[in-house]
């Protein structure tokens, strides 16, 4: 990840002047950051979470997610800036630099919610699956107070919500070979509490069948029909399968590091003995 922006043209920012007739900045653009905080920030996520991430998925489909997410949410944050400009007209919109890593880093949440849903984090008690959702609302909350927050804003939604299109209804199971995961547990509503769900389903519904084009009774949309007459129990069965592999993923990792703390201890005391 670069640390600073690539030429006095915008090469490799978002700036939606600039980026025109250099296309592919929608691609570079993830992988620049304007701030070493950023650096660190996204570094660290992408070491840790994309290390827990890259077992379950394969090598393959990890750095899959992250190009497909990286160059969609670009995309997204391109036209977010040409609409606002449109309904606005404030130039500003037009060459404010975008860029930075953030955005795939909201994706691994989405992937950590998707896999381990009901694992506690440590000492604060909450459960992973509200992770996308807390980051989506401390984002929100910061840009009030803070004009820099402002600017990861639309990277952060963006990415939150292409991983989730691209987990829900694009990533190929090799052990299935069917695409997506239409588990009710990940369901759009999971993003928000029990008491909003009723309200958000049926939106989210007709953004389903608008945006996606997918329909339930489609064999190769859902991936887990037959006939029009759904699999009994596909949905639980492979909700099941990967939070299995998720979880064990996770106490592998915890026992390996577990097991390098003990030898580093018994390092330490022979060093001492001696």
């Amino acid at each position: 990840m670069a640390s600073a922006a690539q030429g006095d043209n915008g090469q490799g920012l978002v700036v939606v002047v600039q980026t025109i007739p250099f296309a592919w900045n929608l691609i570079t653009a993830g992988y620049v950051e304007q701030s070493v905080y950023g650096v660190v920030v996204n570094t660290l996520g992408l070491l840790f979470i994309g290390k827990l991430l890259e077992p379950i998925w394969g090598s393959r489909e990890f750095f899959k997610f992250i190009f497909v997410v990286n160059l969609l949410t670009s995309v997204c944050v391109f036209i977010t800036a040409i609409a606002l400009y449109y309904i606005t007209r404030l130039e500003t919109y037009l060459y404010f630099p975008i860029s930075g890593f953030h955005g795939v880093i909201s994706g691994f949440l989405v992937g950590i919610k998707q896999i381990i849903p009901d694992q506690e984090l440590p000492f604060i008690k909450i459960k992973t699956k509200w992770l996308p959702s807390i980051t989506l609302l401390l984002s929100i909350a910061i840009s009030f107070w803070t004009l820099e927050a402002t600017a990861y804003l639309p990277t952060i939604i963006s990415g939150t919500y292409i991983s989730w299109i691209y987990l829900r209804y694009w990533q190929r199971k090799p052990e299935t070979k069917h695409r997506g995961d239409p588990s009710e547990d990940f369901a759009f509503s999971t993003f928000f509490p029990e008491f909003l769900r009723p309200v958000i389903d049926p939106i989210a519904s007709i953004f389903h069948r608008m945006l996606c084009g997918r329909s339930d009774t489609s064999n190769d949309g859902q991936g887990y029909t037959v006939e029009s007459e759904p699999l009994p129990g596909s949905d639980s069965i492979e909700a099941s399968r990967r939070r299995e592999r998720g979880a064990r993923a996770l106490e592998e990792r915890l026992a390996a590091e577990r097991l390098a703390a003990a030898r580093r201890e018994l390092q330490r005391e022979a060093e001492e003995n001696v």
